[in-house]
């Protein structure tokens, strides 16, 4: 087994997020504020099952079927052990964990094949198709929507699966500092792109909750949206090529230019695809000049509504460019328990606020980036005048810098969290700025309703996190006490989630992706045409339905309905 690699995945733990040595234990004020909100303490933990008690599924690869995936990649890059397949069997969604932590590996791949080169992808696509295998393409692993992890249904047409692990496909290609661009890898990490980019004195400037475990094939497959999307744009907003390994051949899109009129944007078939169409083997993508200087804000609201008013105006009126990178608001009770749980610094902040008659005050943080000072100076000013027209009351600085530290800390604190029978999971939509609090205020009491069973508190939180001219993004977070059918409650939860955001003119999802969680849902919101469209992109391009099986592309409408 090649060391690099190794060391590589056992830096990440097979039932929870990260890397270990990056996790910081809730501190008492954390467990202090979740037993005010919802009457849950400390116990004794439950942890995950060992990984030798991790059941799996027979392996079901058949000698010819390995020998032939041996002859394309090396024997040494086609794996069968446990410990790699239970590295792979499924994302990082509170479903996924559930079932590992309790040693159900059933999501587990037959093997995990780790090509080095676009080539050796094309080719493990032939192999895949000829022998009926279902093919899952890994990146990070980070997927919260059940995007990764073995088919649970219609198994039987294939005759094994396999998880293509792309993290050999880490290399930088052109590197452009003057037209701006990059081409990469799609193995590469988060991290990893900026330091392939900080020589050159650029970033991509892509940092979502993810980043630090995610991949560049991840982001783009996923459509994903960053902290400073903002400022530096979506991913998709950011893709100006791709080089895509199908079961048809190799596709190339785009890469010619800023801009073309040569028909559809057919570059949008690939970005958010989700592996379902074909395999990303290499990305070009437009970066920016990588910021020397930060600037951070941080102000209290009256209300949610009036935060997201003074939020509409920085995105519509206060000028190109002067609207910071990162804008992040957080609703009443998101901010409540956010200042609640930064012990005496946070408590002091609830006081200033209740002093200025702020019953319910809701946080706003912001942070501009860019390379001139007097520059930034000036947006900062922009914005500072106009969030003080809109209510705003000025708060520390460092309120924003602690929150900043702590960007990453999130999906280790749910990790925490469940070892204590605690479910904690996220829900995310967008909707235009007219139906913003609406939206809020439904999908916050429907999660709260669905959660809220035999005298059962739940906490539902919520943040605006990345604004447009026209609307703007929800993040919801659910906390609660685990239920004796901890799977039951998720999906009870979930689904009534979904039909709210739907019902309510919400997209089903903002930065997560489909996967299979919102995969029933995208039918209702593209239509019946929309997933017949769809569903014909998937037919030319993966004839045989190898590629990410159940994932993305609704089922079709049942005449009988």
């Amino acid at each position: 087994m090649d060391d690099i690699l190794v060391r590589s995945i056992g830096r990440s733990v097979w039932h929870g997020w990260g890397d270990p040595s990056e996790a910081h234990p809730l501190g008492p004020a954390g467990w202090a504020a979740l037993e005010r909100e919802i009457g849950v303490t400390r116990i004794n933990p439950v942890r995950p099952v060992a990984l030798a008690d991790v059941r799996l599924p027979d392996q079901r690869l058949g000698h010819e079927t390995l020998g032939a995936l041996v002859a394309e990649v090396g024997a040494q890059h086609v794996h069968t052990d446990r410990w790699w397949r239970v590295h792979h069997a499924g994302g990082k969604g509170y479903p996924d964990l559930l079932r590992l932590r309790a040693g159900d590996g059933s999501a587990a791949p037959d093997a995990v094949v780790v090509p080095g080169d676009p080539s050796e992808v094309q080719a493990l696509l032939r192999v895949c198709t000829e022998h009926r295998v279902a093919v899952i393409p890994y990146g990070g692993g980070t997927s919260v929507v059940g995007g990764v992890g073995r088919p649970d249904a219609d198994l039987a047409r294939f005759t094994g699966v396999v998880a293509v692990d792309l993290r050999r496909l880490d290399k930088a290609g052109a590197i452009d500092s003057v037209s701006l661009t990059a081409t990469l890898g799609p193995g590469l990490r988060g991290p990893d792109v900026e330091q392939v980019l900080r020589p050159h004195g650029l970033t991509l400037g892509h940092v979502p909750q993810s980043h630090q475990e995610a991949t560049l094939g991840g982001y783009v497959a996923t459509r994903s949206a960053g902290q400073a999307s903002t400022g530096y744009g979506r991913i998709d907003d950011n893709v100006l090529g791709v080089r895509v390994a199908t079961p048809r051949g190799e596709l190339v899109l785009g890469g010619r230019g800023p801009a073309s009129a040569a028909g559809p944007r057919l570059l949008d078939v690939v970005v958010g695809s989700e592996g379902a169409l074909g395999i990303i083997t290499e990305v070009t993508m437009q970066v920016a000049p990588a910021p020397t200087t930060k600037r951070y804000g941080a102000w209290l609201f009256a209300s949610f509504a009036e935060g997201c008013e003074a939020l509409r105006y920085l995105a519509q009126r206060v000028g190109r460019g002067n609207a910071p990178e990162v804008c992040r608001l957080s609703d009443p009770v998101e901010s409540r328990v956010n200042l609640a749980m930064a012990g005496r610094a946070g408590s002091a902040i609830l006081r200033y606020g209740r002093r200025r008659h702020l019953r319910e005050p809701t946080l706003l943080v912001l942070i501009w980036e860019g390379r001139d000072s007097r520059v930034l100076a000036a947006r900062h000013r922009a914005c500072t005048g106009a969030l003080r027209a809109h209510g705003g009351r000025r708060v520390p600085r460092r309120v924003a810098q602690a929150w900043e530290r702590g960007r990453f800390t999130g999906p280790y604190l749910r990790d925490e969290l469940m070892d204590h029978s605690i479910l904690v999971d996220t829900i995310e939509t967008a909707t235009s700025w007219r139906n913003l609090t609406d939206l809020h205020d439904t999908v916050a009491g429907v999660l709260r309703s669905a959660l809220e069973t035999d005298g059962v508190r739940a906490l539902v939180m919520c943040h605006v996190s990345h604004i447009y001219a026209t609307g703007a993004s929800l993040y919801f977070t659910v906390i609660a006490p685990q239920a004796a059918e901890p799977m039951d409650q998720w999906r009870r939860f979930k689904g009534a989630a979904n039909d709210a955001v739907l019902a309510g003119g919400g997209t089903i999802t903002h930065h997560h992706g489909v996967g299979r969680d919102h995969r029933a849902a995208l039918a209702e919101e593209i239509g019946d045409v929309g997933v017949r469209l769809l569903r014909a992109v998937k037919k030319e391009l993966d004839p045989t339905g190898v590629l990410n099986p159940a994932t993305l592309v609704p089922d079709l409408p049942d005449p009988s309905a």
